[in-house]
């Protein structure tokens, strides 16, 4: 089943204008997209006041793991009520607000309490260890941070945070934050999210302020706008997220109202959601794709987003669609391959999807045979593909659900409206490449960066101003361009490796291996093709005077026999050193491993590093 009566026409009923793109008359690799509709000139505050008023009663977010529902109304007023205690304990606009949780109505709350008050939303990992969560709470200056009790991973047991909150804030039986790790911390609000113990008592320290009891103190606020310390305006930044990329140390990608609000405005819009519609969400929403191809996507149209679970369960997934009758569905590759093998297990007795119709694939490509398998068995035959990255807010390169399947599955799509594309030279981004030859994607429009925070040098690497003066987007991925706009990427510029659509990033990953102490000499890490994740992690390691390594506690394969393994199994026509040498030092990690939300060691079959 297809989009129906949907199909082609906005939330209004009125029909969608075809989009008309213009290429470049001498054949050259450069696409811009379509003008209208129009760009959206308010900031998200604003946005969402008229989305309340048109769809307050429809429902905005469904989290079942936590018996909670909330409408436009209810998010609004309970954005009001925290951003008012916020006020209360000092946030004005520009202070920079830390958020590590998982997928909950929570994390919905906070965001657009942060975005009333003019504040800047940092989502962070939650499967950062203690050293990173510093890190980045000092990169950016971090004064407030909301952090649950409990860090929830995929296919793994809930985790106390107790021992993080002691290394960034100290001494806990304080009244006030005192934090040598991160000397700009001023307050940390406690949410209780233990999911099996919600009888028990919330846990309170005297330095940290507990969630539930500032919401209840401030609820009576919850119908009063909130004030700014200053006006609002569009192009303020309000949202940074970090983005490694495969560069040696973390970088902060600052966006704003405007590129986050029209691109998932846009996103919706090529989607075909309506306000009728529900989208289960399982990305999480510390990344891009849960929160603004997310609920960003869902509240420009009034539709509803179903999380159905903290972190990724193809379990959860696979009931709270068929228990809400969710109409689209998110997910990477890997995320939709652990659905389809509970199905086919037998998981669900009688599987009943016919209200599936749309959704988004991002993250890493998906094989002919993955989407033929999702049409059959979910009934996603207006699944659409998307393609973007943290800097161009994200999304830049779409499909729709009416393009042709060859191109869903060749593709990634066309431009988004109000966006530009071209393929340049690798290093000459003033040179313009032929029609159909490879070189390095470059996108412009509202949806780039501002900058990275606090980072110039950095900046200027990818942000390039043309003799035009439009500035570019260089995105270091390897692509082409056909005559009808639509983009193939076909490649990285840079050795980052894309695991079940998560980054990961080989400078980190060696680090780790490194870390093993004296029997290792030296270490190269790369990705190699695979079916299931797109890539998986081989590590070739030089072990010191020739001691043997690789065996852990548990009694595990050595390091090196599970590369070679997978080296001479998936990808024989390189030798280790061919690849080492082609292999670059970039940032890497055992972060981004775990914030790939992967399985334990041997539930699924992966290299071992």
């Amino acid at each position: 089943m297809g989009l129906g009566s949907s199909r082609g026409f906005t939330k209004e009923g009125k029909k969608i204008t075809p989009q008309i793109q213009k290429r470049d008359p001498l054949t050259r690799s450069y696409v811009e997209g379509p003008t209208e509709p129009p760009l959206l000139q308010q900031t998200i505050p604003e946005h969402f006041d008229s989305i309340v008023s048109q769809y307050g009663s429809n429902i905005a977010v469904m989290s079942p793991s936590q018996d909670k529902q909330l409408t436009y109304r209810d998010l609004d007023e309970h954005s009001n009520a925290l951003a008012h205690a916020w006020q209360a304990l000092g946030v004005v606009k520009g202070d920079r607000v830390a958020v590590s949780l998982g997928n909950s109505w929570e994390f919905a709350v906070a965001t657009y309490a942060i975005w009333k008050l003019g504040a800047v939303l940092v989502p962070l990992n939650p499967a950062f260890n203690s050293t990173q969560v510093v890190s980045a709470l000092n990169h950016l200056q971090i004064a407030y941070l909301m952090i649950g009790t409990e860090t929830h991973l995929p296919f793994k047991p809930p985790r106390e945070n107790i021992n993080l909150l002691k290394d960034i804030i100290g001494d806990l039986n304080r009244e006030k934050i005192q934090s040598e790790a991160v000397p700009s911390l001023r307050n940390v609000i406690l949410v209780n999210n233990s999911i099996e113990e919600r009888s028990k008592p919330e846990p309170s320290f005297p330095s940290t302020t507990p969630f539930f009891p500032v919401m209840s103190a401030f609820f009576s606020t919850r119908t009063q706008p909130v004030t700014p310390s200053s006006p609002l305006h569009k192009d303020d930044i309000i949202n940074i997220q970090f983005t490694s990329g495969t560069t040696s140390t973390p970088k902060a990608a600052c966006l704003t109202h405007h590129s986050i609000l029209n691109n998932g405005h846009s996103i919706g819009t090529r989607m075909g959601l309506l306000p009728t519609d529900i989208v289960c969400c399982p990305p999480p929403l510390f990344h891009c794709f849960g929160s603004i191809l997310g609920y960003m996507a869902t509240a420009t149209h009034g539709s509803a987003i179903l999380f159905p679970s903290p972190a990724f369960s193809p379990r959860d997934t696979l009931l709270s669609i068929q228990r809400y009758r969710a109409t689209a569905l998110y997910g990477v590759a890997t995320m939709f391959i652990a659905e389809l093998d509970l199905l086919q297990a037998g998981f669900i007795g009688k599987p009943d999807f016919q209200h599936l119709r749309t959704g988004i694939a991002a993250g890493s490509s998906v094989p002919k045979a993955l989407m033929e398998k999702l049409h059959r068995e979910l009934n996603l035959t207006g699944l659409t593909i998307c393609y973007g990255m943290t800097e161009t807010s994200p999304v830049s390169c779409m499909t729709t659900p009416d393009d042709p399947m060859d191109k869903r599955l060749d593709s990634v799509g066309r431009v988004l409206p109000h966006v530009s594309a071209k393929i340049v030279a690798p290093g000459a981004p003033e040179r313009i490449l032929p029609m159909g030859e490879k070189g390095e994607l470059a996108v412009s429009g509202y949806l780039v960066m501002k900058h990275y925070y606090d980072d110039p040098v950095r900046t200027e690497e990818v942000l390039k101003r043309d003799e035009d003066g439009k500035v570019w987007m260089l995105t270091g991925d390897e692509a082409c361009m056909d005559e009808e706009g639509y983009v193939k990427i076909t490649g990285r510029i840079k050795d980052l490796i894309i695991r079940g659509g998560e980054n990961i990033h080989p400078l980190e990953v060696e680090n780790c291996i490194l870390g093993m102490g004296e029997r290792i000499s030296d270490v190269s890490v790369v990705g190699i093709s695979d079916e299931k994740y797109g890539e998986v992690v081989v590590a070739f390691v030089v072990p010191a005077n020739e001691f043997p390594i690789g065996w852990d506690d548990r009694g595990s394969k050595p390091v090196r026999s599970t590369v070679w393994s997978n080296l001479v199994s998936q990808e024989t026509e390189f030798t280790p050193q061919e690849i080492k040498d082609h292999a670059e030092r970039a940032f890497s990690t055992e972060v981004c491993v775990l914030g790939a939300g992967l399985p334990e060691d041997g539930e699924w079959e992966d290299s071992e590093v």
